[in-house]
């Protein structure tokens, strides 16, 4: 696929800007919706905190890939940090960076940061969707090599030949964006303990993205880490499932002292 959408004289404008743009739509239309029902939510915040995710996801994200991917080539061409419709985005980087965000944000709105990570984290895999396609229109992101009726046909530069590859983008907007997704809303209608709907996206986002790494083709550059399979996108994954239970687990620790004192004082 052309990953030019429209082309206008020397104006180009890019899928993968538009899924970004469609990210960002998406993740605020859900937050005004989610916005009615939660204190102290409402439309204004929601826009203001999609400033800065929005910060946070790009200059996050690019800043994770060059410092977690490729930190050599982009030592050897500076200017390439700026080329963001290439591709060359780190999740990892960008939940740093919206992590930051989101933190700027409590203290600014007098909240603490769990609040506003359970608030944020349902809108997140909307975004993921609409970025794995985006690079799947790349044509980047690809799968290892194939015979498996699931392969796509894709040009390989390297081998210089058509050779058929798993389409891991569309496995990934499958899990980390539709099925990730209904697990937070279903989880999210209900009252939570602080901090558990952040940290079952945590261990969600982790754990599927760990799984997807075995069918995904490590980055040429990198290759696997330990016994030709472990990845680096594994690798920050890893932390994500600990703390994510870690949190799940406090939280149920803490909602059950909560729950004994008050029954201590109604009797």
């Amino acid at each position: 696929m052309d990953p030019v959408a429209l082309s206008l004289g020397p104006l180009q404008i890019h899928w993968y800007g538009l899924m970004y743009l469609l990210a960002f739509l998406g993740g605020w239309l859900y937050g005004n919706i989610r916005a009615k029902k939660i204190e102290p939510w409402n439309s204004e915040m929601v826009s203001d905190l999609l400033f800065y995710v929005a910060m946070g996801v790009v200059l996050g994200g690019r800043l994770g890939y060059i410092l977690f991917y490729d930190l050599a080539a982009y030592l050897e061409s500076p200017l390439l940090v700026f080329k963001v419709w290439q591709g060359g985005m780190s999740f990892h980087g960008g939940l740093l960076g919206v992590t930051l965000a989101m933190f700027l944000f409590a203290r600014k709105t007098k909240q603490n940061l769990f609040q506003v990570a359970d608030f944020v984290a349902p809108l997140i895999p909307i975004g993921l969707l609409t970025g794995r396609i985006g690079n799947f229109i790349n044509g980047e992101l690809w799968g290892k090599v194939t015979d498996s009726p699931l392969g796509m046909a894709v040009y390989d530069p390297e081998l210089q030949a058509v050779v058929h590859k798993y389409p891991t983008q569309l496995l990934e907007a499958l899990l980390e964006g539709v099925v990730l997704f209904i697990i937070l809303m279903i989880y999210a209608r209900k009252p939570r303990p602080p901090g558990s709907v952040a940290a079952l996206f945590l261990v969600g986002y982790g754990s599927f993205r760990f799984i997807v790494e075995f069918w995904r083709e490590p980055d040429a550059h990198i290759g696997y880490l330990l016994w030709d399979w472990f990845t680096i996108g594994q690798l920050l994954s890893t932390p994500m499932i600990i703390i994510g239970l870690g949190v799940m687990i406090w939280g149920a620790k803490q909602a059950k002292a909560n729950g004994k004192s008050k029954g201590m004082g109604n009797a």
